[in-house]
């Protein structure tokens, strides 16, 4: 089974609880072909500190380090229409805007305890943007090599299915 194959199952087993977009997207495909939305470099610095909120580093790398943002700009671009493209953009403004408001600053600019901060209004203030970001950022993380590898276990060659295993402490999640 490879990759492609594995995300498809998953998403089967889900209920197709991923967007058709997104799956779209990580599976390579392009929806759209029509004119895509600029995306300025604040709005891609944006997006990474918005997504390493979401995903911080910890033990391991975050969503910044495992380049989220490039596949959210990339799967925004080619599978949503340009109204959607506009709507998610329009709601990362509003991460910024939000962050003006209550802390006088831009987003980049806060310290960790205040990105969390705005994070947590947005999800009430935009809950649909939050939540679009949320799927995008988690999905991007863990379809990438650091997530996959880092933030999973990942047994490259798997031995024999044993259904009765004692997990070891601190067992990690596996990777597909």
């Amino acid at each position: 089974m490879n990759r492609r194959e594995a995300v498809q199952k998953i998403t089967f087993l889900l209920g197709g609880t991923i967007s058709a977009p997104l799956m779209a997207g990580i599976m390579g495909e392009q929806l759209n072909f029509g004119p895509s939305a600029e995306v300025s470099a604040d709005q891609q610095a944006l997006l990474a500190e918005v997504a390493d909120v979401i995903i911080p580093t910890t033990g391991t790398p975050g969503a910044k380090a495992a380049g989220a943002d490039k596949f959210i700009t990339r799967i925004i671009k080619d599978c949503y229409a340009l109204d959607d493209q506009k709507k998610f953009y329009a709601g990362l403004d509003g991460v910024d805007k939000l962050s003006k408001e209550v802390y006088g600053k831009d987003f980049i600019s806060l310290n960790a305890t205040q990105k969390n901060d705005v994070i947590k209004r947005t999800t009430t203030v935009d809950k649909p943007f939050f939540l679009q970001m949320k799927g995008l950022a988690v999905t991007g993380y863990f379809t990438s090599e650091i997530g996959a590898t880092q933030a999973l276990d990942y047994l490259p060659i798997p031995g024999r299915f044993e259904g009765s295993w004692p997990m070891p402490k601190g067992q990690k999640t596996w990777a597909l």
